[in-house]
């Protein structure tokens, strides 16, 4: 499979107002309510705020680990330097039927084509990142766009959260209002009291009042650092807007509230499992799963994540398990 180098290419407006791209051999269109994908062997249609939803979080997360499949068709493979932009890759249906379709483009590129369409299709009043309660719709014609929400940069520390010079800021000092489903959060910040010699180097924050006042759903914020082990907590309402599909194990601690996870095998989709988590629950997502997330309510989540780029290698080879532990 070639690599592609010729970025997206874009017409006027359409009759409902939005602009159409074109990436590769793939072509992106959308009208007051949906969005339609086509490729040479097939096409394929998804709700406008759904596909947005899950355009948003590729585009904040780089890609993210491995696979951000945005339903059971559409999606994208991170290769870490370069991705994939596939159709029906990871669906035995599409596969079985020869419909599927892969094109694989420099990362840099597909980053800032997927930019624009987000830019393009995204009205004003609409938040992909946001909870459905929290935002306007995502149809009708075109109006306007909302640059403020696409363009949010992801919040990622470089060692913890609270550290002198590092940001992001406490929850105290962060300026975002508590969320209307955590005002019962205790906002007191830690008192450190450090033994003579030592002040400066210690440090600590409250996390439960710090994502009490996140302002976006199922999008990790990094919050601590050490090597490459990575605490990424997030807030999580409604539906994630993306099936991930790992390529090394994730750690699920759930603080607060109840999420339903739905795990089936990451290149086939057939069902793996259903698994509920309450608060205190601990979980291991496998290296050869997807899930997709529901919370019925606002819940806290803290994702624990290798960042190691020599994961994907060393599980693909057999040389690591899929599974962190073995009953």
């Amino acid at each position: 499979m070639a690599t592609q180098t010729t970025g997206v290419r874009s017409t006027g407006p359409n009759e409902h107002g939005y602009r159409r791209f074109q990436l590769g051999e793939f072509t992106f269109s959308r009208d007051e309510y949906f969005v339609h994908v086509a490729w040479p062997t097939g096409s394929h249609i998804m709700s406008a705020d759904a596909f947005l939803r899950a355009l948003q979080r590729d585009v904040a997360w780089g890609f993210f680990y491995g696979i951000v499949n945005f339903d059971g068709v559409i999606g994208t493979v991170n290769h870490y330097g370069t991705v994939d932009l596939f159709a029906g890759r990871y669906n035995d249906a599409y596969r079985k039927a020869e419909l599927d379709h892969v094109e694989n483009f420099p990362s840099p590129l597909i980053l800032e084509s997927f930019q624009a369409i987000l830019d393009d299709w995204t009205n004003a009043g609409f938040d992909p990142f946001a909870s459905p309660h929290e935002t306007g719709g995502a149809f009708g014609p075109k109006a306007g766009e909302n640059r403020r929400a696409t363009t949010r940069r992801r919040v990622t520390a470089r060692r913890m959260v609270g550290v002198p010079g590092d940001e992001p800021l406490r929850s105290d000092e962060s300026g975002f209002p508590i969320n209307r489903q955590f005002v019962d959060v205790p906002q007191d910040e830690p008192e450190i009291v450090a033994e003579p010699g030592f002040e400066g180097q210690v440090s600590a924050f409250n996390l439960f009042a710090y994502l009490s006042r996140s302002d976006v759903t199922w999008n990790p914020s990094i919050v601590s650092v050490c090597q490459d082990s990575l605490y990424c907590p997030t807030t999580e309402e409604y539906i994630l807007p993306v099936i991930h599909g790992n390529d090394r194990v994730e750690w699920f601690v759930q603080l607060s509230d109840e999420i339903h996870w739905a795990v089936e095998d990451r290149d086939t989709g057939a069902v793996r499992a259903r698994v509920v988590m309450k608060p205190g629950d601990v979980c291991a997502m496998p290296a050869d799963i997807r899930h997709q997330g529901y919370a019925p309510k606002r819940a806290m989540l803290l994702v624990w994540e290798n960042a190691s780029p020599d994961l994907p290698q060393l599980i693909a080879s057999g040389k690591v398990p899929t599974n962190p532990v073995e009953f």
